[in-house]
């Protein structure tokens, strides 16, 4: 059987009946659950264990860890596990890991090259524990050949999607005051230097900045916005129109070696939106086309 692990609850009916409606973009796991016809499991509802708290001080929170434990109990031989992220991944290898007769586990690496994850993948024998490393990031990919010595068969780069049937070209809006440069995200977001590079310009700058999973770093942001740039939280609907509006998507980064931004720079190649993005490591393969310098 197949089944999935999330590392925090995630109302997918909810968010697929939304999707559904036209009011937001359809959640990948959800799809996968579906063409797989497998059982998703979230933390959330296992009995926190001593053991459990002193685990997670070394990769991933408790719940995660109770879960593994559940399911090291519950899954066999005959099941394939595919698990979203270290944070729940490495405890659900792991525990699953020490059971004679273990599923198989796969676990999508985002960020692995972190001191924590370094630390937690060679302490719980992860190169041993799991079946398949996935990640979408070429560093990430290199990172986990060259840490954990993987074979190339134990490694699979899967390229990040965005929702297509969501995100679609479209009208701007009938009136707009002047140019609109849009940027969108959190995540290793260098937001002082797009407002220094517009703020003198005859433009308005757009910026969709919230996120409920990821805090701003304290140099993200300018101290004081200019006159010409604002931050508001988008629904997903206006998030789709702002995409429609801009003349142009900024995505400002600092350097890193995840896919940072790489969500943003999709989804507005989806609405057919010209992008300018900072050259990171971690985007090389999204940024690179065959036979370029």
């Amino acid at each position: 059987m197949y089944h999935l692990a999330l590392s925090h609850t995630i109302e997918l009916d909810h968010i697929q009946a939304q999707a559904a409606a036209g009011k937001r973009p359809r959640h990948v796991m959800w799809g996968l659950s579906q063409r797989l016809n497998a059982t998703i499991h979230t933390p959330g509802t296992e009995p926190i264990l001593r053991i459990d708290r002193l685990r997670s001080k070394l990769m991933g929170q408790p719940q995660n860890w109770a879960l593994a434990r559940r399911l090291a109990a519950e899954l066999t031989s005959d099941d394939v596990i595919y698990c979203t992220d270290e944070d729940v991944g490495i405890p659900i290898a792991t525990l699953c890991g020490m059971q004679p007769s273990p599923p198989k586990v796969a676990v999508f690496i985002h960020t692995g090259h972190r001191p924590r994850s370094r630390v937690a993948l060679k302490l719980f024998r992860s190169a041993e524990r799991v079946s398949l490393f996935v990640s979408n990031c070429r560093p990430q990919i290199e990172f986990l050949h060259d840490y954990l010595k993987l074979p190339d068969e134990q490694v699979f780069s899967l390229l990040e999607q965005t929702d297509t049937q969501f995100f679609t070209p479209g009208s701007a809006l009938s009136y707009k005051p002047r140019p609109v440069i849009a940027s969108v995200g959190l995540e290793k977001r260098d937001y002082r230097s797009l407002a220094a590079a517009t703020a003198d310009l005859d433009v308005d700058v757009k910026i969709s900045g919230f996120s409920a999973d990821v805090r701003p770093l304290a140099r993200s942001f300018p101290k004081t916005l200019p006159d010409n740039m604002s931050r508001r939280f988008y629904e997903w609907t206006e998030l789709v129109q702002l995409y429609r509006d801009a003349d142009l998507v900024v995505v400002s980064l600092f350097p890193s070696q995840d896919t940072a931004g790489v969500t943003t720079l999709l989804e507005a190649m989806a609405c057919h939106r010209p992008v300018i993005v900072t050259q990171t490591e971690g985007l090389a393969d999204y940024l690179e086309m065959p036979g370029s310098l």
